[in-house]
């Protein structure tokens, strides 16, 4: 049971539902069913955060979040994420966000550390949690969160006028690439903004400039993966649209299915997304995601994430035309 202190912390600390909102937050509406699939998202993620901030324990963080129905559940995580990251931060509190990643988070920690991104976006720079300490390949995943919470709470300047990046600097290493993997994460936002529906999201990706196009697909792609709300037809236009950027916008979605895949959340729309999107199975992406995965170690010019999502875009696309070699 959570404490008298923990039901203070909740009121003090979590964001109203009503920021969540399509309407508050001005984003386009394709339809009644893909606006409730995108509120309830944003509900559930704040549900999350709750039960971060006011349980008494990680593990009955844990216990709480695996209430959470399985379609839904990673998104609770995600929140958690931020609301351990946030709780960690204050006075005299620590050890939320490991005891999460170490119980019933493990199988969720994409995420969470997406969710940690969230609270580098609230929280003083000072407040935040030591990266360093963090696992140096999924570590990367807290600027997809940055990204996504400044495209999805600041919009007017991450979206509506995305001339320039925007300056960013942290203790993870690789500050050349920091403004690509926050890109991920705007491009997970638009799909967000452009409310599931491919056209809008695709002629939001074209308002940035052609350099940045490939991390925004890869971004949209997990979302449009992990979020859902797109028909058949309409992921194939989108892959379409794509172009060049085919094989990043599979590699985003094939992070997604084996985010859903590893927690064993995996709905319909993971193996639609699959199929359409990455061009094979969801086992056959899952597979891949974690064949690929490099030593957390790995040094170079580039980050470790950085080569990793590289390999996987590539062995979709070797895969794609093998399967049409084929079939001819």
């Amino acid at each position: 049971m959570s404490s008298i202190l923990g039901a203070l912390r909740r009121r003090m600390l979590t964001p109203s539902t009503a920021e969540t909102s399509m309407a508050v937050r001005g984003f386009h509406v394709k339809n009644a069913e893909s606006k409730e699939r995108l509120e309830n998202i944003g509900a559930t993620f704040l549900r999350g955060y709750a039960y971060a901030v006011e349980s008494s324990t990680p593990a009955e963080t844990g216990e709480r979040l695996e209430s959470v129905p399985r379609a839904l559940r990673g998104f609770a995580y995600e929140g958690a994420g931020m609301g351990a990251a946030v709780h960690d931060a204050l006075p005299g509190h620590g050890g939320r966000l490991a005891g999460l990643l170490a119980g019933h988070g493990r199988h969720h920690d994409y995420m969470i550390y997406v969710g940690v991104g969230w609270a580098m976006a609230r929280l003083p720079r000072p407040l935040w949690p030591d990266i360093r300490a963090t696992d140096p390949l999924l570590r990367w995943l807290a600027l997809d969160g940055y990204g996504f919470h400044q495209a999805y709470f600041k919009t007017a300047a991450y979206v509506r006028t995305p001339a320039a990046h925007h300056p960013f600097r942290w203790n993870g290493g690789h500050h050349h690439y920091t403004a690509r993997a926050i890109d991920q994460g705007i491009g997970r936002a638009l799909w967000f903004v452009g409310g599931t529906d491919p056209a809008v999201v695709t002629g939001l990706i074209h308002t940035y400039p052609e350099h940045r196009h490939s991390d925004l697909y890869a971004g949209a792609g997990l979302a449009c993966a992990y979020a859902g709300g797109a028909d058949e037809g309409e992921l194939t236009r989108f892959a379409d649209a794509s172009g060049v950027h085919r094989w990043a916008l599979a590699q985003g979605a094939a992070f997604a299915v084996e985010a859903r895949v590893k927690a064993d959340t995996a709905i319909d729309h993971t193996h639609l997304a699959a199929r359409v999107v990455c061009g094979t199975t969801a086992e056959r992406a899952s597979r891949a995601c974690r064949d690929l995965r490099p030593p957390a170690t790995a040094s170079g010019t580039w980050p470790a994430y950085a080569l990793w999502r590289h390999d996987v875009a590539a062995h979709l696309a070797a895969l794609s035309f093998e399967l049409k070699g084929a079939d001819q």
